[in-house]
């Protein structure tokens, strides 16, 4: 189906970028604890960049955890149901998390983006707009909600596939 192949392909974009922001990360730590410690000149724009970078990690994180359906759940009520019940709680559940993504991460996090921008507002050492960091949430956002479509449609073909086996 074309739709597990493109999660597939933002799978292991998301996953590359992830990498390449944490190497960042670390690379930025390290250079702030050897300026700090050994030239005894402490960099400001790596400490600010690294917590940047970890916001964008962890944002980052969330999405693909939702992509992989690994993100914490309590499924003892759900493990209890018939296969056809279970289908349905998953469509129900991940409508809510398309919800949630939709209506807070995404609106939110244009909202957001719209203020910072509109005030001007920069980051105090490396002087970017805080509108270029606050970007990853509609981004995340918006990838969560691609993911819980594409469980939706696995769930609601699952659905037909236990109903058609039990006639």
């Amino acid at each position: 189906m074309i739709l597990n192949r493109i999660k597939l392909a933002v799978d292991r974009t998301i996953a590359a970028f992830s990498v390449a922001v944490m190497i960042a990360l670390v690379v930025c730590v390290v250079w702030q604890v050897f300026s700090r410690y050994v030239l005894n000149q402490p960099s400001t724009l790596t400490d600010e960049l690294a917590r940047f970078l970890m916001i964008w990690v962890g944002l980052l994180g969330a999405a693909y955890t939702v992509g992989a359906q690994r993100h914490l759940a309590i499924d003892l009520l759900a493990m209890t149901l018939p296969p056809r019940k279970q289908a349905l709680f998953s469509v129900i559940i991940n409508l809510l998390i398309f919800i949630f993504a939709g209506s807070v991460i995404v609106t939110g996090g244009v909202k957001l983006i719209e203020k910072t921008l509109s005030t001007s507002q920069v980051s105090a050492a490396m002087q970017i707009p805080m509108g270029y960091v606050y970007l990853i949430l509609p981004l995340t956002g918006i990838i969560m909600m691609f993911y819980t479509l594409c469980f939706i449609s696995n769930g609601l073909k699952n659905m037909k596939n236990y109903e058609a086996g039990a006639n």
